[in-house]
């Protein structure tokens, strides 16, 4: 078996062939997390986790999702199912939202999710993307202020996974410092840029994810993405540390199973 920790198996790009998708997943062993972005897919998520065995659901809301109304009740309740196992993804996103009223609000809402995680015991999947080139890092420093804090403030032992990670190596050893894993996906296959912090990070500190439908990693490059290519990022990573792809697969699903108390 093989753990995709973070996909979107509930979004459109699937209506039509949902099902023969899910299939080649099984058919490669891939256990799946169905990764929320707001409520309609948080709901989505949960109802195709629990017709399908070795898929979990997260409910959360994508910061570039954020509108005025945050219904925290209702990501409560969700929160209850014994299919969902975490919150997110949530956190900050300064690409698509550069304005500085938005990312005030961003924060915002990302110490609320923050909150909630600590009343209802879950890990957190968190998504932080930068601006632009020029600015590289900014969101990291931020995220990670805002977790030092709450962290702090709550003395929780909160965890979780930095998902897509694409911040430099101080900022990975941050966020290890904190607890946190970090999940890398297709991006790993096309662009050398993280490969000395694959190098670094401990495997047990390491998951697999795909993004799909987004983010194909090679050789499905311009194509959608699907579970089944996990695969390709397990065989980047094995040769990046020098390991086998089946001590990889192996450490990394058990890295999830624990992070997310499926064992």
């Amino acid at each position: 078996m093989i753990f995709d920790s973070h996909c979107h198996p509930q979004m459109e790009q699937y209506d039509k062939d949902r099902e023969e998708m899910l299939k080649r997943a099984r058919e490669a062993g891939v256990l799946m997390i169905c990764v929320g972005t707001d409520l309609e897919t948080s709901k989505k998520g949960i109802e195709l986790a629990q017709k399908n065995d070795g898929m979990w659901a997260t409910v959360g809301l994508h910061p570039n999702d954020i509108t005025d109304g945050f219904d925290v009740m209702a990501y409560h309740n969700m929160l209850l199912d014994s299919k969902v196992v975490a919150i997110g993804e949530v956190g900050l996103d300064y690409y698509r939202t550069p304005e500085p009223g938005k990312q005030k609000k961003q924060k915002e809402f990302f110490e609320q999710f923050i909150d909630l995680a600590q009343k209802t015991k879950k890990p957190l999947i968190l998504h932080f993307r930068d601006s632009s080139k020029g600015s590289s890092g900014r969101v990291h420093k931020d995220a990670i202020k805002i977790l030092d804090s709450r962290f702090k403030i709550q003395n929780s032992g909160l965890c979780g996974v930095a998902h897509s990670f694409t911040g430099n190596m101080d900022d990975a050893k941050k966020y290890l410092d904190l607890g946190f894993c970090l999940g890398f996906n297709g991006i790993l296959t096309f662009t050398k840029q993280y490969d000395d912090v694959v190098k670094y990070i401990p495997l047990d500190r390491i998951l697999l994810e795909t993004d799909a439908p987004f983010l194909s990693p090679e050789p499905y490059r311009g194509k959608r993405n699907e579970p089944a290519y996990v695969v390709e990022v397990a065989k980047k990573i094995a040769e990046l540390k020098n390991e086998s792809l089946e001590k990889v697969i192996e450490q990394t699903t058990n890295n999830c199973k624990k992070l997310f108390k499926l064992v």
